[in-house]
Protein backbone atom coordinates (compact mmCIF):
# COMPACT_ATOMS: atom_id res chain seq x y z
CA UNK A 1 0.00 0.00 0.00
CA UNK A 2 2.86 2.38 0.88
CA UNK A 3 4.61 1.56 -2.42
CA UNK A 4 1.37 2.22 -4.29
CA UNK A 5 0.93 5.64 -2.64
CA UNK A 6 4.57 6.45 -3.34
CA UNK A 7 4.21 5.48 -7.00
CA UNK A 8 1.06 7.58 -7.29
CA UNK A 9 2.80 10.58 -5.74
CA UNK A 10 5.86 10.16 -7.98
CA UNK A 11 3.64 10.01 -11.06
CA UNK A 12 1.97 13.28 -9.96
CA UNK A 13 4.97 15.52 -10.46
CA UNK A 14 4.11 19.08 -11.40
CA UNK A 15 5.80 20.87 -14.30
CA UNK A 16 8.28 22.32 -11.83
CA UNK A 17 9.01 18.84 -10.46
CA UNK A 18 9.53 17.36 -13.94
CA UNK A 19 11.89 20.18 -14.86
CA UNK A 20 13.86 19.58 -11.67
CA UNK A 21 14.11 15.84 -12.38
CA UNK A 22 15.25 16.56 -15.94
CA UNK A 23 17.89 18.97 -14.62
CA UNK A 24 19.13 16.39 -12.10
CA UNK A 25 19.48 13.69 -14.77
CA UNK A 26 21.31 16.10 -17.03
CA UNK A 27 23.76 17.03 -14.26
CA UNK A 28 24.32 13.36 -13.44
CA UNK A 29 25.08 12.57 -17.07
CA UNK A 30 27.48 15.51 -17.39
CA UNK A 31 29.23 14.62 -14.12
CA UNK A 32 29.73 11.02 -15.22
CA UNK A 33 30.90 12.09 -18.69
CA UNK A 34 33.35 14.71 -17.42
CA UNK A 35 34.33 12.81 -14.31
CA UNK A 36 33.27 15.68 -12.04
CA UNK A 37 32.23 14.33 -8.65
CA UNK A 38 30.78 17.68 -7.61
CA UNK A 39 28.28 17.61 -10.50
CA UNK A 40 27.21 14.10 -9.56
CA UNK A 41 26.67 15.11 -5.93
CA UNK A 42 24.66 18.14 -7.03
CA UNK A 43 22.60 15.89 -9.32
CA UNK A 44 21.83 13.52 -6.44
CA UNK A 45 20.68 16.44 -4.30
CA UNK A 46 18.46 17.78 -7.11
CA UNK A 47 16.93 14.32 -7.71
CA UNK A 48 16.42 13.70 -4.01
CA UNK A 49 14.31 16.81 -3.55
CA UNK A 50 11.34 15.66 -5.70
CA UNK A 51 11.65 12.17 -4.20
CA UNK A 52 11.44 13.52 -0.66
CA UNK A 53 8.51 15.72 -1.67
CA UNK A 54 6.74 12.69 -3.17
CA UNK A 55 7.27 10.73 0.06
CA UNK A 56 5.95 13.62 2.11
CA UNK A 57 2.81 13.99 -0.02
CA UNK A 58 2.24 10.22 -0.02
CA UNK A 59 2.36 10.12 3.79
CA UNK A 60 -0.21 12.89 4.15
CA UNK A 61 -3.53 11.57 5.35
CA UNK A 62 -6.68 13.63 5.46
CA UNK A 63 -10.29 13.30 6.39
CA UNK A 64 -12.55 16.22 5.73
CA UNK A 65 -16.26 16.94 5.47
CA UNK A 66 -17.92 19.62 3.35
CA UNK A 67 -21.29 21.32 3.47
CA UNK A 68 -22.83 23.81 1.02
CA UNK A 69 -25.50 26.41 1.68
CA UNK A 70 -26.91 28.11 -1.42
CA UNK A 71 -28.70 31.46 -0.98
CA UNK A 72 -31.17 31.56 -2.60
CA UNK A 73 -31.67 27.94 -3.63
CA UNK A 74 -33.93 29.08 -6.49
CA UNK A 75 -32.55 32.05 -8.42
CA UNK A 76 -34.16 33.86 -11.39
CA UNK A 77 -32.28 33.78 -14.66
CA UNK A 78 -29.79 36.63 -14.83
CA UNK A 79 -29.44 36.93 -11.04
CA UNK A 80 -26.67 35.80 -8.68
CA UNK A 81 -26.57 33.27 -5.87
CA UNK A 82 -24.07 32.98 -3.03
CA UNK A 83 -22.64 29.64 -1.92
CA UNK A 84 -21.19 29.07 1.55
CA UNK A 85 -18.78 26.12 1.41
CA UNK A 86 -17.78 24.87 4.88
CA UNK A 87 -14.75 22.57 5.05
CA UNK A 88 -14.18 20.68 8.32
CA UNK A 89 -11.02 18.71 9.14
CA UNK A 90 -12.33 15.51 10.74
CA UNK A 91 -8.89 13.92 11.10
CA UNK A 92 -7.00 13.84 14.40
CA UNK A 93 -4.05 15.65 12.84
CA UNK A 94 -3.73 19.05 11.27
CA UNK A 95 -3.96 19.25 7.52
CA UNK A 96 -1.22 20.30 5.14
CA UNK A 97 -1.39 22.63 2.17
CA UNK A 98 -4.75 21.98 0.47
CA UNK A 99 -5.83 23.42 -2.86
CA UNK A 100 -9.60 23.02 -3.20
CA UNK A 101 -11.50 23.34 -6.49
CA UNK A 102 -15.28 23.29 -6.71
CA UNK A 103 -16.57 21.36 -9.73
CA UNK A 104 -19.21 23.42 -11.61
CA UNK A 105 -20.99 23.18 -14.97
CA UNK A 106 -19.67 25.52 -17.64
CA UNK A 107 -23.00 27.40 -17.63
CA UNK A 108 -22.24 28.76 -14.15
CA UNK A 109 -18.85 30.24 -15.02
CA UNK A 110 -15.33 29.50 -13.85
CA UNK A 111 -14.63 26.97 -11.12
CA UNK A 112 -13.71 28.66 -7.83
CA UNK A 113 -10.37 27.71 -6.27
CA UNK A 114 -9.31 28.05 -2.64
CA UNK A 115 -6.09 27.47 -0.70
CA UNK A 116 -6.38 26.13 2.87
CA UNK A 117 -3.21 25.69 4.92
CA UNK A 118 -2.72 23.87 8.23
CA UNK A 119 -6.37 23.43 9.17
CA UNK A 120 -6.32 22.05 12.71
CA UNK A 121 -8.25 18.99 13.79
CA UNK A 122 -11.98 19.71 14.16
CA UNK A 123 -11.64 23.22 12.73
CA UNK A 124 -13.89 24.55 9.96
CA UNK A 125 -12.95 26.90 7.14
CA UNK A 126 -15.80 28.98 5.69
CA UNK A 127 -15.33 29.64 1.98
CA UNK A 128 -17.67 31.73 -0.16
CA UNK A 129 -18.18 32.18 -3.87
CA UNK A 130 -20.87 33.63 -6.15
CA UNK A 131 -22.67 32.09 -9.10
CA UNK A 132 -24.37 33.83 -12.00
CA UNK A 133 -27.52 32.12 -13.29
CA UNK A 134 -27.09 32.92 -16.95
CA UNK A 135 -29.10 29.94 -18.20
CA UNK A 136 -32.26 28.32 -16.94
CA UNK A 137 -32.02 24.78 -15.51
CA UNK A 138 -31.03 22.66 -12.51
CA UNK A 139 -27.25 22.54 -12.08
CA UNK A 140 -25.12 20.39 -9.72
CA UNK A 141 -22.60 22.06 -7.43
CA UNK A 142 -19.65 19.85 -6.59
CA UNK A 143 -18.10 17.50 -5.84
CA UNK A 144 -15.08 19.14 -4.27
CA UNK A 145 -11.66 18.29 -5.69
CA UNK A 146 -8.75 18.34 -3.23
CA UNK A 147 -5.15 18.81 -4.30
CA UNK A 148 -2.29 18.14 -1.90
CA UNK A 149 0.86 20.09 -2.75
CA UNK A 150 4.30 19.94 -1.14
CA UNK A 151 5.85 23.22 0.09
CA UNK A 152 8.10 23.42 -3.01
CA UNK A 153 5.27 22.82 -5.48
CA UNK A 154 6.97 19.78 -6.99
CA UNK A 155 4.36 17.03 -6.38
CA UNK A 156 0.60 17.22 -6.72
CA UNK A 157 -1.88 14.64 -5.43
CA UNK A 158 -5.60 14.90 -6.16
CA UNK A 159 -8.73 13.38 -4.63
CA UNK A 160 -12.41 14.03 -5.30
CA UNK A 161 -15.35 13.88 -2.92
CA UNK A 162 -18.87 12.69 -3.58
CA UNK A 163 -21.08 15.31 -1.92
CA UNK A 164 -23.07 17.64 -4.17
CA UNK A 165 -25.99 20.03 -4.04
CA UNK A 166 -28.05 21.76 -6.73
CA UNK A 167 -28.89 25.25 -7.87
CA UNK A 168 -32.15 25.80 -9.71
CA UNK A 169 -32.21 28.71 -12.16
CA UNK A 170 -35.85 29.55 -12.92
CA UNK A 171 -37.30 31.93 -15.52
CA UNK A 172 -37.64 35.56 -14.55
CA UNK A 173 -41.05 36.79 -13.44
CA UNK A 174 -41.95 40.12 -14.97
CA UNK A 175 -44.30 42.42 -13.04
CA UNK A 176 -47.53 42.64 -15.06
CA UNK A 177 -50.18 45.33 -14.78
CA UNK A 178 -53.27 44.12 -12.94
CA UNK A 179 -55.50 45.71 -15.56
CA UNK A 180 -53.79 43.88 -18.38
CA UNK A 181 -54.91 41.08 -20.65
CA UNK A 182 -56.56 38.89 -18.02
CA UNK A 183 -58.44 41.59 -16.15
CA UNK A 184 -61.09 40.20 -13.88
CA UNK A 185 -59.53 36.81 -13.33
CA UNK A 186 -58.97 36.27 -9.65
CA UNK A 187 -60.36 34.69 -6.54
CA UNK A 188 -60.04 36.00 -3.01
CA UNK A 189 -63.54 37.27 -3.04
CA UNK A 190 -62.94 39.63 -5.94
CA UNK A 191 -64.63 39.78 -9.28
CA UNK A 192 -62.95 36.57 -10.34
CA UNK A 193 -64.97 34.71 -7.69
CA UNK A 194 -68.43 33.94 -9.05
CA UNK A 195 -71.40 31.73 -8.23
CA UNK A 196 -73.31 29.83 -10.90
CA UNK A 197 -77.05 30.27 -10.31
CA UNK A 198 -79.70 27.60 -10.63
CA UNK A 199 -83.36 28.57 -10.27
CA UNK A 200 -85.02 26.31 -7.70
CA UNK A 201 -87.78 24.39 -9.36
CA UNK A 202 -87.86 21.34 -11.58
CA UNK A 203 -89.28 23.12 -14.59
CA UNK A 204 -87.08 26.23 -14.43
CA UNK A 205 -83.79 24.57 -13.52
CA UNK A 206 -80.79 26.00 -15.38
CA UNK A 207 -79.41 23.52 -17.92
CA UNK A 208 -76.79 23.25 -20.62
CA UNK A 209 -75.76 20.75 -23.28
CA UNK A 210 -74.05 17.56 -22.13
CA UNK A 211 -70.27 17.55 -22.51
CA UNK A 212 -67.88 14.64 -22.50
CA UNK A 213 -66.98 13.81 -18.93
CA UNK A 214 -70.15 15.17 -17.28
CA UNK A 215 -71.72 13.07 -14.54
CA UNK A 216 -74.64 11.12 -16.02
CA UNK A 217 -76.49 11.56 -12.73
CA UNK A 218 -76.78 15.24 -13.57
CA UNK A 219 -78.75 14.60 -16.81
CA UNK A 220 -82.05 16.57 -16.86
CA UNK A 221 -84.38 14.17 -18.68
CA UNK A 222 -87.31 16.59 -19.01
CA UNK A 223 -85.14 19.20 -20.72
CA UNK A 224 -83.58 16.43 -22.83
CA UNK A 225 -87.00 15.30 -24.04
CA UNK A 226 -88.05 18.89 -24.78
CA UNK A 227 -84.94 19.86 -26.77
CA UNK A 228 -84.06 16.53 -28.31
CA UNK A 229 -80.47 16.86 -27.05
CA UNK A 230 -78.87 15.47 -23.92
CA UNK A 231 -78.97 18.23 -21.25
CA UNK A 232 -77.49 18.39 -17.73
CA UNK A 233 -78.48 20.43 -14.66
CA UNK A 234 -76.42 23.35 -13.39
CA UNK A 235 -76.53 23.45 -9.61
CA UNK A 236 -75.76 26.50 -7.51
CA UNK A 237 -72.19 26.21 -6.34
CA UNK A 238 -69.26 28.46 -5.53
CA UNK A 239 -67.04 28.95 -8.55
CA UNK A 240 -63.44 29.95 -8.65
CA UNK A 241 -61.89 31.27 -11.82
CA UNK A 242 -59.18 29.08 -13.24
CA UNK A 243 -56.49 29.45 -15.87
CA UNK A 244 -54.62 27.07 -18.12
CA UNK A 245 -51.64 28.14 -20.23
CA UNK A 246 -50.61 26.22 -23.35
CA UNK A 247 -46.86 26.45 -23.89
CA UNK A 248 -45.23 25.23 -27.10
CA UNK A 249 -41.80 23.80 -26.18
CA UNK A 250 -41.01 21.77 -29.32
CA UNK A 251 -37.41 22.15 -30.42
CA UNK A 252 -38.51 22.27 -34.08
CA UNK A 253 -40.78 25.23 -33.28
CA UNK A 254 -38.04 27.50 -31.92
CA UNK A 255 -34.93 29.36 -33.03
CA UNK A 256 -32.40 28.06 -30.52
CA UNK A 257 -28.66 28.58 -30.50
CA UNK A 258 -27.97 32.30 -30.88
CA UNK A 259 -28.24 35.34 -28.65
CA UNK A 260 -30.28 38.37 -29.73
CA UNK A 261 -28.24 41.49 -30.27
CA UNK A 262 -31.19 43.67 -29.35
CA UNK A 263 -32.89 43.70 -25.98
CA UNK A 264 -36.47 44.53 -25.07
CA UNK A 265 -36.73 47.95 -23.43
CA UNK A 266 -33.05 47.97 -22.46
CA UNK A 267 -33.17 44.54 -20.79
CA UNK A 268 -29.58 43.74 -19.66
CA UNK A 269 -30.20 39.97 -19.84
CA UNK A 270 -32.69 39.38 -22.66
CA UNK A 271 -33.92 35.86 -23.49
CA UNK A 272 -31.42 34.07 -25.70
CA UNK A 273 -34.00 32.52 -28.03
CA UNK A 274 -37.69 32.15 -28.75
CA UNK A 275 -38.22 29.30 -26.29
CA UNK A 276 -36.77 31.32 -23.41
CA UNK A 277 -39.05 34.25 -24.29
CA UNK A 278 -42.16 32.04 -24.17
CA UNK A 279 -41.06 30.31 -20.96
CA UNK A 280 -40.55 33.70 -19.32
CA UNK A 281 -43.99 34.78 -20.56
CA UNK A 282 -45.58 31.63 -19.11
CA UNK A 283 -43.87 32.22 -15.75
CA UNK A 284 -44.91 35.87 -15.62
CA UNK A 285 -48.51 35.36 -16.70
CA UNK A 286 -48.97 32.27 -14.54
CA UNK A 287 -47.57 33.98 -11.44
CA UNK A 288 -49.77 37.01 -12.12
CA UNK A 289 -52.89 34.83 -12.28
CA UNK A 290 -51.98 32.97 -9.10
CA UNK A 291 -51.46 36.25 -7.26
CA UNK A 292 -54.96 37.26 -8.30
CA UNK A 293 -56.40 34.06 -6.85
CA UNK A 294 -56.97 32.02 -10.00
CA UNK A 295 -56.31 28.30 -10.15
CA UNK A 296 -53.63 27.50 -12.71
CA UNK A 297 -52.98 24.60 -15.04
CA UNK A 298 -50.16 24.56 -17.59
CA UNK A 299 -50.03 22.19 -20.54
CA UNK A 300 -47.19 21.76 -23.03
CA UNK A 301 -46.71 19.70 -26.17
CA UNK A 302 -45.80 16.77 -23.87
CA UNK A 303 -49.02 17.02 -21.83
CA UNK A 304 -49.87 18.43 -18.43
CA UNK A 305 -46.85 20.17 -16.89
CA UNK A 306 -47.86 18.96 -13.42
CA UNK A 307 -47.56 15.35 -14.59
CA UNK A 308 -49.96 12.48 -15.02
CA UNK A 309 -52.51 12.02 -12.28
CA UNK A 310 -51.99 15.52 -10.89
CA UNK A 311 -54.98 16.96 -9.09
CA UNK A 312 -55.70 20.64 -8.98
CA UNK A 313 -53.60 23.46 -10.35
CA UNK A 314 -50.01 24.51 -9.89
CA UNK A 315 -48.76 26.79 -7.14
CA UNK A 316 -46.38 29.67 -7.76
CA UNK A 317 -43.29 27.83 -6.51
CA UNK A 318 -44.14 24.61 -8.30
CA UNK A 319 -44.80 26.52 -11.54
CA UNK A 320 -41.35 28.11 -11.48
CA UNK A 321 -39.69 24.80 -10.57
CA UNK A 322 -41.33 22.97 -13.48
CA UNK A 323 -40.59 25.75 -15.96
CA UNK A 324 -37.01 25.99 -14.69
CA UNK A 325 -36.39 22.36 -15.62
CA UNK A 326 -38.38 22.45 -18.87
CA UNK A 327 -36.27 21.40 -21.86
CA UNK A 328 -37.14 21.40 -25.58
CA UNK A 329 -39.09 18.34 -26.65
CA UNK A 330 -38.60 16.31 -29.81
CA UNK A 331 -42.29 15.96 -30.62
CA UNK A 332 -43.23 17.12 -34.12
CA UNK A 333 -46.85 18.09 -33.40
CA UNK A 334 -49.08 19.60 -30.71
CA UNK A 335 -51.40 16.59 -30.46
CA UNK A 336 -50.77 15.91 -26.76
CA UNK A 337 -51.23 19.60 -25.93
CA UNK A 338 -54.54 19.73 -27.82
CA UNK A 339 -55.74 16.58 -26.07
CA UNK A 340 -54.79 17.99 -22.68
CA UNK A 341 -56.58 21.20 -23.63
CA UNK A 342 -59.75 19.26 -24.42
CA UNK A 343 -59.63 17.57 -21.01
CA UNK A 344 -58.96 20.70 -18.97
CA UNK A 345 -60.61 23.55 -20.89
CA UNK A 346 -64.32 23.66 -20.11
CA UNK A 347 -65.33 27.29 -20.45
CA UNK A 348 -63.67 30.59 -21.18
CA UNK A 349 -60.98 31.89 -23.51
CA UNK A 350 -57.68 30.24 -24.39
CA UNK A 351 -54.19 31.74 -24.21
CA UNK A 352 -51.64 29.85 -26.29
CA UNK A 353 -47.93 30.68 -26.29
CA UNK A 354 -46.74 29.33 -29.63
CA UNK A 355 -43.40 29.13 -31.41
CA UNK A 356 -42.96 28.64 -35.15
CA UNK A 357 -46.17 27.00 -36.36
CA UNK A 358 -48.13 26.46 -39.54
CA UNK A 359 -51.79 26.35 -40.46
CA UNK A 360 -51.91 22.59 -39.78
CA UNK A 361 -50.69 23.14 -36.20
CA UNK A 362 -53.25 25.78 -35.23
CA UNK A 363 -56.12 24.08 -37.07
CA UNK A 364 -56.28 21.46 -34.32
CA UNK A 365 -56.42 24.21 -31.69
CA UNK A 366 -59.28 25.93 -33.50
CA UNK A 367 -61.24 22.66 -33.73
CA UNK A 368 -60.65 21.93 -30.05
CA UNK A 369 -62.25 25.18 -28.92
CA UNK A 370 -65.76 25.30 -27.52
CA UNK A 371 -67.62 27.69 -25.27
CA UNK A 372 -67.88 31.46 -25.10
CA UNK A 373 -65.08 33.97 -24.79
CA UNK A 374 -62.30 35.56 -26.80
CA UNK A 375 -59.29 33.38 -27.56
CA UNK A 376 -55.73 34.67 -27.64
CA UNK A 377 -52.54 33.39 -29.22
CA UNK A 378 -49.06 34.86 -28.71
CA UNK A 379 -46.76 33.82 -31.57
CA UNK A 380 -43.08 34.59 -31.99
CA UNK A 381 -42.13 36.85 -34.89
CA UNK A 382 -39.70 34.78 -36.99
CA UNK A 383 -38.38 37.70 -39.06
CA UNK A 384 -37.55 39.75 -35.97
CA UNK A 385 -35.78 36.91 -34.18
CA UNK A 386 -33.79 35.93 -37.27
CA UNK A 387 -32.66 39.53 -37.73
CA UNK A 388 -31.55 39.56 -34.09
CA UNK A 389 -29.38 36.48 -34.59
CA UNK A 390 -31.49 33.80 -32.94
CA UNK A 391 -30.90 30.30 -34.25
CA UNK A 392 -27.44 31.18 -35.63
CA UNK A 393 -25.30 29.76 -32.88
CA UNK A 394 -21.68 28.67 -32.98
CA UNK A 395 -20.93 26.59 -36.05
CA UNK A 396 -24.32 27.25 -37.65
CA UNK A 397 -24.83 29.04 -40.91
CA UNK A 398 -27.38 31.84 -41.20
CA UNK A 399 -30.71 30.74 -42.63
CA UNK A 400 -30.98 31.14 -46.38
CA UNK A 401 -33.42 33.48 -48.06
CA UNK A 402 -35.73 30.73 -49.34
CA UNK A 403 -35.92 28.97 -45.98
CA UNK A 404 -36.53 32.27 -44.22
CA UNK A 405 -39.33 33.19 -46.61
CA UNK A 406 -40.98 29.79 -46.12
CA UNK A 407 -40.79 30.17 -42.33
CA UNK A 408 -42.43 33.60 -42.46
CA UNK A 409 -45.10 32.35 -44.88
CA UNK A 410 -46.08 29.46 -42.61
CA UNK A 411 -46.31 31.77 -39.61
CA UNK A 412 -48.45 34.22 -41.60
CA UNK A 413 -50.83 31.42 -42.65
CA UNK A 414 -51.20 30.37 -39.01
CA UNK A 415 -51.94 33.95 -37.93
CA UNK A 416 -54.60 34.37 -40.63
CA UNK A 417 -56.28 31.09 -39.71
CA UNK A 418 -56.45 32.05 -36.03
CA UNK A 419 -57.79 35.52 -36.84
CA UNK A 420 -60.40 34.04 -39.16
CA UNK A 421 -61.57 31.83 -36.29
CA UNK A 422 -62.03 34.90 -34.06
CA UNK A 423 -58.77 34.66 -32.10
CA UNK A 424 -56.81 37.72 -31.08
CA UNK A 425 -53.22 37.25 -32.24
CA UNK A 426 -50.15 39.08 -30.96
CA UNK A 427 -46.64 38.53 -32.33
CA UNK A 428 -43.62 38.85 -30.06
CA UNK A 429 -40.19 39.79 -31.33
CA UNK A 430 -36.91 40.14 -29.42
CA UNK A 431 -37.48 43.89 -29.10
CA UNK A 432 -40.77 43.40 -27.24
CA UNK A 433 -40.98 42.55 -23.56
CA UNK A 434 -43.56 40.37 -21.86
CA UNK A 435 -45.01 43.50 -20.23
CA UNK A 436 -45.57 45.13 -23.62
CA UNK A 437 -47.31 42.09 -25.07
CA UNK A 438 -49.44 41.79 -21.93
CA UNK A 439 -50.45 45.44 -22.19
CA UNK A 440 -51.48 44.93 -25.81
CA UNK A 441 -53.76 42.07 -24.77
CA UNK A 442 -55.53 44.45 -22.40
CA UNK A 443 -55.54 47.48 -24.72
CA UNK A 444 -58.46 48.98 -26.64
CA UNK A 445 -58.58 45.93 -28.90
CA UNK A 446 -57.49 43.60 -26.13
CA UNK A 447 -59.42 41.04 -24.15
CA UNK A 448 -61.64 41.76 -21.23
CA UNK A 449 -61.92 38.50 -19.34
CA UNK A 450 -64.23 38.92 -16.42
CA UNK A 451 -66.27 36.34 -14.59
CA UNK A 452 -65.28 33.42 -16.83
CA UNK A 453 -62.93 30.51 -16.59
CA UNK A 454 -59.65 31.31 -18.31
CA UNK A 455 -57.99 28.60 -20.31
CA UNK A 456 -54.65 29.07 -21.97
Amino acid sequence: MARSRLADAASSLTLRGRCLVAAGLTLAALGALLGELALVQLALFVLALPLLSAVGVARQRFRLASRRTVTPARVPRGADAEVLLEITNTDRRSGGLWVLTEQLPAELGERPRFVVERLTSGATAALRYRLHGERRGRFPLGPLRLRLVDPFGLVLRTAAGTDTTTLLVVPRVRALDGSGGLAGVGGKGGEGSRRSIAVHGEDDVSTREYRHGDDLRMVHWRATARTGELMVRLEERPWRSAATLLLDSRSTAHLIGGRPVRSAAGDPTPPADTLEWLVEAAASIGTHLLQRGAGLRVVTDTGDLAGLGARGGLGAGELLDRLGELSPSRLPRLDLAVEALRRTAVDGPVLCLLGLVGAEDVAALVRARSGPGSDVAVLVDPAGWLDAGAGAGRGRRPMGGAARAELVRRQTDAVRLLQAAGWQVVQAGPDRSVEQVWAQLGGPTGVGWTGVQVTA
